[in-house]
């Protein structure tokens, strides 16, 4: 439905006619474009997409005019009503964070020059290289439970001086959450994270009701820093086969630019400096 309000008549090649009384296409005319009957097509919006053949799917995301992420979070809905899983081996559903291998931590550490860290499909921050704990210090704080992603993004102050564009950044961690809701919609540690954000923050909540997903990919992002100030960052995302759900990500700077001094400074930083400084919470 929310896909629907998004396309209007002229941009799906439709009469829009007067008297519109719905955002964006009716049913009825994204029926006629994915060449189903409307009553199937409602029976699909409702939520009973279990059974949906492929050709079926792929017309309504054309119709929809879907983007890749969202074709695919589409197909991820479609498989798990099925009960099939959406890769080729069952994702582990602990609510408890994984502990990373050792041979994984030493690949992290042999990232010297940059950020690097494992975060899996709840937002834990499960490891990084020692450039990472020094950057992330506002997040991973004094210890105790596992550093969370979205909770220092919608229930910690300090996430909007860290993130100088928090809403986009916002914007980005739910739409992410979303998409990893649709390929194991049965995932309990991630249907808690969501039901206690949704319950403490109005703006998560209004965003996950957005419906949005997005894969992160890379791209560029701003920080700033409380030791050394303003980041300009580029970042990549890598998915750890070996984990199913666990992915690496890099965020690295522009040779010669000021962000890639302030690593430097940064890195320096955190190897002066006590561990317990590192590690204060600025919660």
């Amino acid at each position: 439905m929310s896909r629907r309000a998004k396309v209007t008549p002229d941009t799906a090649g439709v009469i829009g006619g007067t008297n519109r009384r719905v955002p964006g296409l009716r049913r009825s005319e994204v029926a006629a474009l994915a060449g189903v009957s409307v009553e199937y097509y409602a029976k699909l919006e409702r939520g009973s997409i279990g059974g949906a053949s492929a050709s079926v799917l792929d017309s309504v995301a054309r119709a929809l005019q879907l983007d890749d992420t969202e074709r695919a979070h589409l197909f991820d809905l479609a498989r798990a009503a099925d009960g099939v899983p959406s890769s080729g081996r069952a994702r582990r559903r602990s609510t408890r964070p994984a502990t990373p291998r050792p041979s994984l931590q030493w690949a992290l550490s042999a990232i010297t020059d940059g950020v690097a860290f494992v975060r899996d499909q709840h937002q834990d921050l499960l490891a990084t290289n020692a450039l990472g704990r020094a950057f992330y210090s506002p997040v991973i704080g004094d210890g105790g439970r596992t550093p969370n992603l979205a909770r220092f993004q919608f229930l910690d102050p300090a996430a909007h001086d860290f993130y100088p564009d928090w809403d986009l950044f916002a914007q980005m961690c739910v739409a992410i959450m979303r998409a990893e809701a649709g390929r194991d919609p049965h995932d309990k540690g991630l249907q808690d994270l969501v039901g206690e954000l949704s319950t403490r923050s109005e703006t998560f909540r209004r965003l996950w009701g957005a419906h949005d997903v997005r894969t992160h990919g890379a791209g560029t992002k701003r920080f700033h820093h409380p030791v050394v100030g303003d980041l300009t960052l580029a970042y990549e995302e890598l998915a750890i086969t070996a984990e199913p759900g666990q992915v690496l990500l890099v965020y690295t700077a522009e040779p010669g630019s000021p962000s890639a001094d302030r690593l430097r400074l940064l890195a320096s930083w955190a190897a002066d400096a006590p561990v317990e400084s590192q590690d204060r919470s600025t919660r």
